[in-house]
């Protein structure tokens, strides 16, 4: 991997996680316009870690009250929304657990799941035109279902942000906090999936083929645009202009489809 190819796949990273266009699917574009056929470990583990501090950078003020409010070791507004998000990440904890194997089948540079899955994502953006306005918070309920859309969003395509932010929407959800919640829930599975990998990586007998400038090209990359994103997505949600999205991922869809197959 060149360090314009780390660069590029950085900014992918960092930019999709968060917009609705779905990070997974313009990764495994991006890996097969290159001819990068197999995943870099070290790469997934530090583009991933860059995008995590993103979200702990933008949302600090919120995570350190979240943090206070834990150890003050009772139950309040903070200890509940830990719990939520603890909840939310259950559903894609355990199926990247059982199902780890065919999970990772998926990313074998199959152009035309990502194709479908990203006109997927164009209609579940599109829908929340409809979705109804009201102010709901997030309970148990909300939290799980929430959680089971992550989960089909490990489908190379389906965009994590779009399908959690889209489905908390349709369940009445306030705009401000399905956002917020949606950012802050990625946390605990990026956490637990870099950890996993780091064991994989300490047992594995090969080094990296990827030079430390590279990486750390792809990981400044990946940070920066993901601040930029997540402030960004922010703005977007709270003026409901998600339909935007939709036709980009319906044009992308369309356009990786067209690829694959002809």
């Amino acid at each position: 991997m060149t360090w314009i190819e780390a660069l590029i796949l950085g900014l992918l990273q960092g930019l999709t996680e968060f917009l609705p266009v779905s990070s997974s699917g313009h990764l495994e574009i991006g890996s097969a316009l290159f001819g990068l056929q197999e995943e870099n470990l070290t790469f997934s583990i530090i583009v991933h870690g860059a995008t995590f501090l993103s979200v702990i950078v933008v949302f600090r003020k919120d995570i350190i009250n979240l943090i206070t409010g834990l150890f003050r070791f009772e139950w309040n507004d903070e200890t509940k929304f830990i719990l939520l998000l603890v909840i939310s990440a259950l559903p894609v904890g355990i199926v990247g657990i059982v199902f780890k194997n065919q999970i990772e089948s998926l990313f074998e540079g199959n152009i035309l799941l990502v194709g479908t899955m990203l006109l997927v994502t164009s209609i579940l953006l599109l829908l929340t035109n409809f979705a109804p306005n009201r102010k709901k918070d997030i309970n148990i309920k909300s939290a799980i279902i929430m959680g089971i859309a992550q989960t089909l969003a490990i489908l190379p395509g389906i965009s994590r942000s779009g399908a959690t932010i889209s489905t908390a929407l349709y369940l009445g959800i306030d705009r401000e906090k399905a956002t917020k919640f949606s950012f802050l829930m990625v946390l605990i599975p990026i956490f637990g999936a870099s950890f996993l990998e780091i064991l994989e990586l300490t047992g594995a007998t090969e080094s990296s083929a990827i030079a430390a400038s590279s990486l750390v090209i792809g990981a400044l990359a990946a940070f920066v645009s993901g601040l930029l994103a997540c402030s960004w997505m922010l703005k977007i949600v709270k003026k409901g202009k998600l339909v935007y999205f939709s036709v980009y991922t319906a044009i992308a869809g369309a356009v990786a489809i067209y690829f694959a197959l002809f």
